[in-house]
């Protein structure tokens, strides 16, 4: 009977010559297997490295998507929060959408694309933006696990201009937490003025809806008088009836409002 130990035939096959086409496949299939799983093995190490890795890539092209965008880090400054996230946000299902990179999805492209976007009716365009698209992002901010902030980017026609603003949500879904209004084109000296931080400032702790969800937040003629009104201000009524416009759009049914109310579900 042949001897089967495998020293005698690991020494048999080390005695066989070089040039022998069995031991050079033979060495060759020892050498893949080896290589295979000496990089199966480094793979599976260094997982938790590399994604490490790609989450501070991904925070950093955050940060600085942050940094390119005006406004945005006046209302983050100052928070305390150590985490923020954006999403892609499917405006119709209210639903986060996958597949599209959030720092590079251009929202104002997608607007005017009409295979990206919906055309509104004159009934459903309050803001005046005659497209919305398809898809929106949305900035999370967080404290460890508790949601701080909820960042709309939110846009509208004002009396010369489109206006566009970040609006700031506390946890709750219906406290304003901040409004900034980074770009506008209204008359200098009156409609202009919605810029000013002081009257900005005046959103902090308003409501935009009651307790039938009903959106109510709007600026007053005059001065306000509840939770839901912001002090008008003199001379730029038409520029502050398109912010109320602007934010009762993108807070309803064709905006952000089937997303937030899936937040407060805890279907996201």
């Amino acid at each position: 009977m042949a001897d089967a130990n495998p020293l005698t035939l690991w020494r048999r096959f080390l005695a066989m010559p070089n040039e022998s086409r069995p031991k050079t496949l033979l060495v060759a299939l020892l050498v893949a297997f080896a290589c295979a799983s000496a990089v199966s093995v480094t793979s599976v190490l260094l997982k938790p490295i590399r994604e490490a890795n790609l989450d501070g890539l991904r925070q950093a092209r955050l940060v600085q998507m942050v940094a390119d965008m005006p406004g945005l880090a006046d209302i983050l400054r100052g928070t305390g929060a150590n985490r923020l996230e954006t999403v892609l946000v499917d405006l119709d299902a209210g639903t986060i959408a996958s597949g599209i990179d959030p720092a590079t999805f251009d929202a104002r492209a997608a607007a005017a694309d009409p295979d990206a976007s919906i055309a509104l009716s004159r009934e459903e365009d309050i803001a005046g933006i005659g497209r919305r698209p398809n898809l929106a992002p949305v900035h999370l901010v967080r404290d460890n696990s508790t949601l701080v902030l909820i960042i709309l980017p939110v846009y509208g026609s004002g009396y010369q201009s489109t206006i566009r603003a970040y609006l700031a949500l506390e946890g709750d879904r219906n406290t304003v937490a901040a409004l900034n209004i980074y770009e506008q084109g209204e008359t200098p000296g009156l409609g202009s003025r919605i810029t000013d931080p002081a009257w900005q400032a005046l959103w902090s702790g308003h409501l935009i809806a009651d307790e039938d969800g009903t959106i109510r937040i709007t600026v007053a003629r005059g001065a306000a008088t509840d939770p839901f009104e912001v002090d008008a201000i003199a001379g730029a009524t038409r520029s502050t009836t398109g912010v109320t416009n602007m934010l009762r759009f993108w807070l309803g049914a064709r905006g952000f409002g089937p997303f937030l109310a899936r937040l407060g579900s805890g279907d996201i």
